[in-house]
């Protein structure tokens, strides 16, 4: 069965699902969410998730929301990505929502996607702060070990990464983190691994 995944291709908590089922080899393929024209806001969209908000895994009859909720679904059902305590796993996934994406997100959002004459440069200098403080923190934490949260490749990692590999300008810098750099770098070795705008539709330049 052919497991679908609601998303575009500009979304870092729906690239770290699409991550996490193309590393994992299972079979599925993704529905193109129109975002930036409302469909996330719509009736429709929202009757299969009313958070109104990508990424959505339907599995059969399981319909799950929330990213860290569907990397643990992905990794529950394959057994794989699991390798660590899971408590130091989820700890991660908890840090990124709150720390790591959840300020990465709404700051490209704020630096990129919105009309120049609407970016409000106070909240992007608050938000940049907040950014940088969470990426010192990631890169301590990887100085010195391969991954996030064990021996090896876990969800904490496709979690923690989301954002980390897209183009637009948000404050990171590869090489001002010579730690988060060299993670980056072993995860997009991974057999499967591909770039956001490879492995779901919709990117700046379909907007241009």
């Amino acid at each position: 069965m052919t497991l679908k995944l609601h998303c575009f291709g500009e979304s870092g908590n729906a690239y770290k699902a699409a991550l996490a089922l193309e590393l994992a080899g299972l079979e599925w393929e993704p529905v193109y969410v129109d975002f930036f024209n409302g469909e996330s806001r719509s009736p429709e969209f929202r009757a299969l998730n009313e958070m109104g908000e990508v990424p959505v895994l339907v599995d059969g009859d399981e319909t799950i929301t929330q990213s860290g909720a569907i990397l643990f679904h992905i990794a529950e059902k394959t057994g794989k990505f699991l390798d660590a305590p899971h408590a130091e796993i989820l700890r991660w996934i908890l840090w990124d929502c709150q720390k790591g994406s959840g300020q990465q997100g709404p700051l490209r959002f704020l630096m990129n996607f919105l009309p120049e004459e609407k970016r409000p440069q106070e909240a992007i200098a608050f938000v940049s702060g907040r950014t940088q403080a969470a990426l010192k923190t990631l890169e301590v934490h990887l100085t010195g070990r391969d991954w996030v949260a064990g021996e090896a490749l876990t969800i904490a990692d496709l979690a923690c990464c989301g954002y980390l590999f897209y183009p637009e300008p948000f404050g990171f810098t590869r090489a001002d983190f010579p730690a988060i750099d060299a993670w980056l770098t072993r995860i997009s070795e991974q057999p499967g691994w591909k770039h956001p705008y490879d492995l779901m539709p919709g990117s700046p330049a379909d907007r241009a």
